[in-house]
């Protein structure tokens, strides 16, 4: 019987399989060259260890009734990682602009329109590429279901996370297979990106397109690196900050890390409320003669909007203080590591292995859509220090927005071309609308009901617009920046 026991020894096993991972790429030089994170790493272990690869082997050899035909983990344990991903993706998505300062939109604008408009035709080419090869290749020869077609965006923008947070949507939507090949691309787009940045950096670097300078390519530097960034991030508070937090502390018998947990709680619980009145005023209107598209959505990109509401409230009401941006980001890590242990553990290999053509078309139609877009488009969308600031956006659009900023500091070490900034501001106009956001989570719905032609015309019309801007935005800032210098 199913108890709240199995659900403890499956968050510590998790955490053994995370040590594992750490061992593992301490040892392993691959891991190291390659940037994996621990969390995949310890994903690939519980996989292979798992009824997926031990368990098949094991009852090839021995049986159904061997000892190992279900692998090393309980079966009680495995139905805990299968529910998993997508109950921590909220967490992660409701902590993602916990304690951030929010600037207004008109400044953030001025600084990161060309990260934004770089950023959208990514995404909105990957899921033009991929309708396109749903309409023309992957259902009329393989006979895939059409939401294959946003497959691309969906696990190299979204990454893990997000791959795991829809399979519940593509199961109501008849795709079961969905979940496994976004998860199979999301693995394929983080080494396609690490190993496509490298390259790209030194060949950046070679042609004189890279004006920061070089960064080493040791490991551990990198490393001291984010730690003294993380440092500084914590010491580095305002004292008026601190002083603020401390009054409203006084009195308090609750640790900060509990507190921040409950702003997190209060964002899932607006986001779920928001979702629940959408659902309702569908059901009431469009969606009683059928249309449904509301019911499909699920609830993370909700938790992000509930996050900037709780983000705004408390800065208008004098508590923005209580959330320590620090221990946000340590929330967000630890559900984003379980989200992606436990999504891969959870892997179906059969399912891969039943679409390897399919799967394979679509990885690598994303990976080079995405390298031709870095290097043909980003010089002439981003009018400064284009290969900095672009290949984070190459980066993010191939695995996880840690790619991103991975590659960001292999190419500009002491962020002297602003890079960092832009990317970061760039999200406040991109993650509530794809790479996880509002019509990433719509797609797979809006396929199903308009079908895929029609979708494939909107996310096309997008795409023009955002290279058009793009293009546009270019000149009138180049212009800019010669009478500036003039």
């Amino acid at each position: 019987m199913f108890t709240l026991i199995n659900a403890l020894f499956a968050l510590i096993m998790i955490g053994i399989l995370l040590l594992i991972g750490r061992f593992l790429k301490q040892k392993v030089r691959l891991f190291q060259s390659l940037y994996l994170p621990e969390s995949v790493i310890a994903g690939g272990v519980a996989l292979l260890l798992g009824p997926a690869v031990l368990g098949a082997i094991a009852s090839t050899l021995s049986g159904t009734d061997s000892l190992l035909a279900g692998g090393l983990f309980p079966k009680t344990m495995g139905i805990v990682w299968s529910q998993s991903p997508g109950v921590f993706i909220n967490v992660v998505f409701a902590a993602l602009f916990l304690g951030e300062a929010i600037p207004s939109p008109i400044k953030i604008w001025r600084k990161a329109a060309p990260q934004v408009a770089f950023g959208q035709t990514l995404a909105w080419g990957q899921y033009v590429i991929g309708l396109l090869l749903v309409l023309l290749v992957l259902s009329p020869i393989f006979g895939v279901d059409p939401i294959a077609g946003a497959l691309i965006e969906i696990a190299f923008e979204g990454g893990h996370g997000t791959a795991a947070g829809m399979t519940d949507t593509f199961r109501k939507l008849g795709f079961n297979d969905g979940g496994d090949l976004a998860l199979g691309l999301a693995t394929l787009g983080i080494l396609s990106g690490v190993i496509a940045g490298t390259w790209l950096a030194s060949w950046g670097r070679r042609k004189g397109y890279i004006q920061a300078s070089p960064a080493t390519s040791d490991l551990q530097q990198f490393r001291d690196k984010i730690q003294n960034t993380i440092q500084q991030t914590i010491q580095g508070e305002p004292t008026e900050v601190r002083l603020a937090r401390a009054r409203l502390m006084d009195g308090l018998l609750i640790d900060p890390l509990s507190l921040n947990l409950a702003f997190v709680g209060v964002a899932i619980a607006i986001g779920w409320l928001i979702l629940a009145v959408l659902k309702f005023i569908e059901s009431v209107t469009w969606g009683a003669g059928g249309f449904q598209v509301i019911e499909y959505v699920p609830l993370f990109p909700m938790a992000l909007i509930g996050g900037l509401i709780v983000q705004v409230v408390t800065v208008r009401l004098g508590l923005g203080s209580l959330i320590i941006r620090p221990l946000q980001e340590r929330i967000s890590g630890v559900a984003l590591d379980v989200v992606i242990v436990t999504a891969l553990a959870s892997i179906s290999l059969r399912v891969l292995g039943n679409n390897l053509l399919p799967f394979l078309i679509l990885a690598i139609a994303g990976i080079v859509w995405n390298i031709w877009a870095f290097v043909f488009l980003a010089p002439r969308i981003l009018p400064r220090y284009w290969f900095e600031r672009g290949i984070g956006d190459m980066g993010q659009s191939m695995g996880v927005t840690a790619t991103g900023i991975l590659l960001i500091q292999m190419v500009d070490p002491d962020n002297h071309t602003g890079a960092f900034e832009s990317f970061a501001y760039k999200q406040l106009f991109f993650e509530p609308i794809v790479g996880g956001g509002l019509f990433t989570a719509a797609a797979p719905a809006l396929i199903v009901q308009f079908g895929p032609s029609v979708v494939l015309l909107l996310t096309t019309g997008l795409l023009a617009f955002w290279l058009i801007f793009g293009l546009w935005n270019f000149k009138r800032m180049r212009k800019t920046f010669r009478q500036a210098n003039l």
